[in-house]
């Protein structure tokens, strides 16, 4: 069975809000590699990568939605591993279609809320607005902090941190996939002391300390693998098709 590469794009486009969400600089969300204009297998990957590539070739995947795509800023020539990566795209008919910002603030299938629902948090309210769209999740309070790190090191076992110097039952909790640094300033005003997120620096541990924060960083990539494998496993759903989600074991 197979389905139109067309038909699948212009879902994928719709259910994403692609044209609606705007995105970083550099950044294109959509369809970045067409193959021939049938699609026989879905898959998903966080990142657009040479070995994600492979896996999919191999896999029989020639539709991939992955979270972080090909194209960013600066853009740089096809050589090297960039060739590498497109030759297998060409060779073995995989198109490749990305989301990124879209696949973090939708409020249904995105990272930061299936994250919310994994972990047993309500969503109340979405803030951290960029360009008009709320990209952060704000869940209601009613866990106290060891049952939600006790959670959080279930969820991810391998990539679990903790730095714990906010409320021990926090009101509210924020979730932001990925990189964390932008919420951070918006916490206070948000009346927030605690944060679920990917990733963070060194001088945040100094913040936490400071102002009284818990931060959980728990992976870039570990917290981003909800919204491409939920989008990915619709699309095979509605057009009959198998999928697979094409798992890295990336540690950061």
């Amino acid at each position: 069975m197979t389905a139109s590469l067309e038909d699948i794009v212009a879902y994928c486009d719709e259910r994403s809000r692609r044209r609606i969400v705007q995105d970083f600089p550099g950044a294109f969300n959509g369809l970045q590699f067409a193959n021939k204009g049938a699609v026989k297998k879905i898959g998903a990957a966080v990142d657009a990568g040479l070995i994600p590539f492979q896996e999919a070739a191999r896999r029989g995947i020639d539709f991939l939605v992955a979270h972080h795509g090909l194209f960013w800023n600066p853009q740089h020539p096809v050589t090297g591993a960039i060739y590498e990566k497109y030759r297998v795209l060409m060779d073995n008919d995989i198109a490749v279609y990305g989301s990124h910002l879209p696949m973090d603030c939708h409020q249904e299938i995105g990272n930061n809320a299936l994250l919310a629902a994994k972990l047993g948090l309500e969503v109340m309210d979405w803030f951290l607005p960029y360009e008009g769209i709320p990209i952060a999740a704000l869940c209601r309070d009613g866990i106290l902090r060891g049952d939600l790190s006790a959670r959080l090191k279930t969820l991810f076992p391998r990539t679990y941190t903790g730095i714990e110097f906010g409320s021990e039952r926090p009101e509210r909790i924020a979730v932001l996939t990925g990189s964390g640094r932008s919420v951070l300033s918006a916490l206070a005003e948000a009346k927030c002391d605690t944060l679920i997120t990917g990733e963070l620096r060194q001088e945040h541990f100094n913040a936490a300390q400071e102002n009284r924060w818990n931060l959980y960083p728990c992976g870039h990539y570990a917290t981003e693998v909800f919204g491409v494998a939920a989008l990915a496993k619709e699309v095979a759903t509605k057009f009959g098709l198998p999928y697979e989600f094409i798992a890295t074991g990336c540690p950061l």
